[in-house]
């Protein structure tokens, strides 16, 4: 693991820690070669919760660049911002993922565009899957779910009118919370090339949603880190 890596890992499990959350890890993420992570978005904690587990280079909206100290930390983490509604954007991000993933690096993707509440999964946007396909990288996705004392909770999304402030102040002004993260069984890039970017988006939104939903999965076990 390269320096810059290292301390991409070192920072996202500090602010983490200074946020009062804990991580508890499910199923078997890898760790060990290039992989797209594609995840359900709830806040903007979610990248440093996933940099915890493995130093992870991001897509990400161009406004979270602006966004005071979140956007130099995310930044710093090696993150491909993206101009959203621009097809030209699209091409050059695709461009800076096979970079990413030619160095032997995880891509995580937030195909919604956008977070949600925490307890459903809007429908995934196809585009950035392409790259991952041309590139013929394998896609593992990722389900995350928060909870506050025990309990599935809402209380920490970064949704609505809120703003970055608020939701930071929420997160600090609070403690017993908790995020799950579930990796979930690996697609083949063999697969990814069989069913196209279209399909392998509803697919893997399908697979996370279930996995997001309330229920059953709702017990706090797993791996913590």
């Amino acid at each position: 693991m390269s320096v810059r890596l290292a301390m991409n890992r070192y920072w996202s499990a500090a602010l983490v820690w200074l946020c009062g959350i804990k991580v508890q890890v499910h199923g078997d993420p890898k760790l060990d070669a290039p992989m797209l992570w594609v995840a359900n978005h709830v806040s903007w904690v979610d990248i440093f919760v996933l940099n915890k587990v493995r130093p992870t280079v991001f897509v990400a909206k161009s406004e979270i660049r602006r966004w005071p100290v979140i956007g130099w930390l995310v930044a710093g983490a090696g993150t491909v911002f993206i101009e959203r509604n621009s097809r030209q954007a699209i091409r050059r991000v695709g461009e800076q993922m096979k970079q990413r993933f030619d160095q032997g690096h995880v891509v995580g993707l937030f195909p919604e565009g956008t977070t949600s509440s925490g307890f459903d999964v809007a429908p995934f946007h196809s585009s950035l899957f392409d790259a991952a396909i041309r590139a013929q990288i394998d896609i593992q996705p990722v389900a995350l779910r928060f909870f506050h004392k025990g309990r599935r909770s809402i209380e920490h999304a970064f949704v609505g009118e809120q703003t970055l402030v608020g939701n930071l102040w929420c997160l600090l002004g609070v403690r017993q919370v908790l995020v799950q993260v579930e990796f979930l069984s690996i697609i083949s890039c063999d697969r990814c090339v069989e069913l196209g970017r279209a399909r392998i988006a509803d697919y893997t939104h399908g697979r996370i949603r279930a996995a997001v939903l309330p229920g059953e999965a709702d017990a706090q076990d797993g791996r913590a880190h």
